[in-house]
C-alpha cells in the first residue's frame, strides 16, 4: 500500500474544517439550568452544540445515538473491538475582557479565537474531520471507531457517568483535550471537608482563655477546593488588645513578610484582609494561600479557646504544607510525582461551624485509605470530622500498551519529535475509559489559553492535530 501523506490529505479539507469549526464555536454551549429540560439536561446551548457535532458526523456517514441529551455517540467501521474518542461540547463561561467577541470565532493573526477553541470544541472538530479523512480514503478497518460526546465536562461529569451506565465501554481510546505528546497517567483526585461543629468543640473540654487578646468572630477564605484562595478575611472582637494595637501588629506583620493586606476598625470589630496569589490546586506551591497566611498571623495572637484550636490546627498542618509533610501523608512517586495538598476553602463562625475544604491529589503508589486515615486521625484530635465530597482513583495505562506505543509512533512520524509520555495531577476524560489516555491538541511549548480570555488555537495547529488524529484513528482501528 502506498504511504499516506496524512497532512496532505487533511489539507484537502482545510477550508471546510476551519469553516465548520467556526460555526461550531459560534454556539454558546455554556451550562444554563434556566433552559434545561428533557433531552437538554444542561441547557439549550449545549444541546445545540451536541446536535451540531452529531450532524457533522451523520453527513460523514457515521451512525449516531443520543443518550437522553447527557451524551451521544457517532460510530463507523466494523469489528468486535471498539476504539473510543471522548470529547466534550460544553465550555466554561466566557468572562470579560476579550479582544474579539468570544463567540465570533474570528481568525486573528493565524489564531482562531473563541471560547472553546482549545477546550474542547476545536479539538473535537479536528477529530471528527480526522475520521472524515479516513472515511474518504476508503481504508479497511477491523475495529469500530466511536466518538463519544460529553456535555458537562466543565462541571460534574454527569454526562459520562450517565453514558456508561447503559453504553459499551471502548476497548481503548483517547481524549483530544489535553497535551501532546501523550498523557498516560493521572493522579487520584479528592475533595474533602474537615468540619467541626460548635457542639463537637464543646465536647473537647478545652479550657477557657482568661486573658485573650481577641475573640475570632468569623473567618472566610476561598471559593473552590481546587484553587489556591487569593483573599482572606478575619473579623476579631478586641479583648486584651485594643483595635489599634491589633491593626498595628498586623501591619507590622505584612511589612516583615512582604505580604499584601489591610486592616480596619469597623463597628467595634477589627477586620483583617489578606491578599494571596491564586493558582490551580494541582500545584499549590506556585501560589500564595491568603487563608493559611492570615491564620498564620492570627496564630501570633492569644485568641479565645475555640479559635485557638482552629488556628493551631491550620498553622500546624496546613500553612505552607503543600505535600502533607506535617500531617504525615507526604509521598513522592518517581512516575506520577508527589502527593499535593491544597487548602482551598477555610470558614469559621464562632458559634457555628469551623471547616477546612481540601483538594488532595495522590499517585497510584499510595492508597487512598493509607493517607486519608492518617489525615482523619490528626484532625479528629481537634474534633474535626472528615467527609469525602468526591474521590477519583488514580488512572494509569501501561506505557507498553499498544494504545500508548501506537500513539507515540504516530506523533513521532508526524512531527519528527520524540513522543515522551506525561503523568499529571489534573483530570482528563481519559480516566473515564478503562484504557484511555489524553492525546493533544496542545503542542509542546504552546501557551495554554483554556478558560482564559482570548482563548485560541492556532489554525496551523488545528490542521496539524487533525492529520495526527487521522493517522491515529487508522493505526488503532486498521
Amino acid at each position: 500500500m502506498t504511504t499516506i501523506n496524512w497532512l496532505e490529505e487533511t489539507n484537502k479539507l482545510k477550508d471546510e474544517l476551519i469553516a465548520t469549526t467556526q460555526d461550531f464555536l459560534r454556539i454558546k454551549s455554556v451550562l444554563d439550568p434556566a433552559t434545561a429540560g428533557e433531552g437538554a439536561p444542561f441547557g439549550k446551548g449545549i444541546r445545540e452544540a451536541l446536535d451540531f457535532a452529531l450532524d457533522v458526523c451523520k453527513q460523514a456517514g457515521m451512525t449516531t445515538k443520543d443518550v437522553r441529551g447527557y451524551a451521544a455517540h457517532a460510530e463507523f467501521g466494523q469489528g468486535e473491538e471498539l476504539v473510543g474518542i471522548l470529547s466534550h461540547v460544553d465550555v466554561v463561561p466566557e468572562g470579560d475582557g476579550w479582544s474579539t467577541p468570544p463567540y465570533a470565532a474570528e481568525i486573528v493573526e493565524g489564531k482562531l479565537v473563541a471560547r472553546g477553541a482549545i477546550d474542547d470544541k476545536g479539538p473535537t472538530m479536528a477529530a471528527i474531520f480526522a475520521a472524515k479523512v479516513v472515511l474518504g480514503l476508503g481504508l479497511p478497518l477491523s475495529k469500530r471507531v466511536r466518538f463519544i460526546f460529553g456535555t458537562d465536562e466543565e462541571s460534574n461529569w454527569q454526562c459520562v457517568k450517565t453514558y456508561f451506565e447503559t453504553e459499551e465501554m471502548p476497548t481503548m481510546g483517547f481524549t483530544p483535550d489535553a497535551d501532546f505528546p501523550l498523557i498516560y497517567a493521572e493522579k487520584g483526585l479528592t475533595d474533602l471537608t474537615l468540619s467541626q461543629s460548635y457542639e463537637a468543640f464543646q465536647k473537647l473540654g478545652a479550657s477557657a482563655v482568661e486573658q485573650a487578646d481577641a475573640k475570632l468572630v468569623s473567618f472566610q477564605s476561598g471559593l473552590r477546593m481546587n484553587m489556591v484562595p487569593d483573599k482572606g478575611t478575619a473579623k476579631l472582637a478586641p479583648q486584651g488588645l485594643d483595635s489599634q494595637a491589633i491593626v498595628e501588629r498586623y501591619e507590622k506583620h505584612l511589612e516583615q513578610t512582604g505580604l499584601k493586606g489591610q486592616a480596619e476598625a469597623q463597628d467595634g470589630l477589627v477586620v483583617l484582609h489578606m491578599e494571596g496569589v491564586s493558582v490551580h490546586g494541582m500545584d499549590p506551591k506556585k501560589g500564595v494561600n491568603a487563608g493559611t497566611e492570615l491564620l498564620h498571623f492570627l496564630h501570633t495572637l492569644t485568641l479565645d479557646a475555640r479559635a485557638a484550636v482552629y488556628v493551631d490546627a491550620a498553622d500546624r498542618y496546613l500553612h505552607k504544607q503543600h505535600d502533607g509533610q506535617a500531617i504525615g501523608i507526604a509521598h513522592d512517586d518517581e512516575e506520577m510525582g508527589a502527593l499535593t495538598l491544597n487548602t482551598g476553602v477555610l470558614e469559621y463562625e464562632a458559634e457555628g461551624d469551623a471547616l477546612f475544604r481540601l483538594n488532595i491529589r495522590y499517585p497510584h503508589s499510595i492508597s487512598f485509605e493509607q493517607w486519608s486515615t492518617t489525615l482523619a486521625d490528626r484532625f479528629a484530635a481537634a474534633a474535626f470530622e472528615l467527609q469525602v465530597v468526591e474521590h477519583l482513583t488514580p488512572h494509569r495505562v501501561d506505557p507498553n500498551h499498544p494504545l500508548v506505543t501506537t500513539l507515540q509512533n504516530v506523533y513521532t512520524e508526524q512531527t519528527g519529535e520524540e513522543a515522551g509520555i506525561i503523568a499529571i495531577g489534573g483530570a482528563t476524560y481519559g480516566r473515564s475509559l478503562d484504557v484511555g489516555v489524553a492525546f493533544g491538541p496542545l503542542f509542546p511549548g504552546r501557551p495554554d489559553s483554556a478558560h482564559q480570555r482570548d482563548e485560541y488555537i492556532l489554525v496551523d495547529d488545528l490542521v496539524k492535530a487533525t492529520a495526527i488524529y487521522a493517522q491515529a484513528i487508522y493505526e488503532l482501528a486498521k
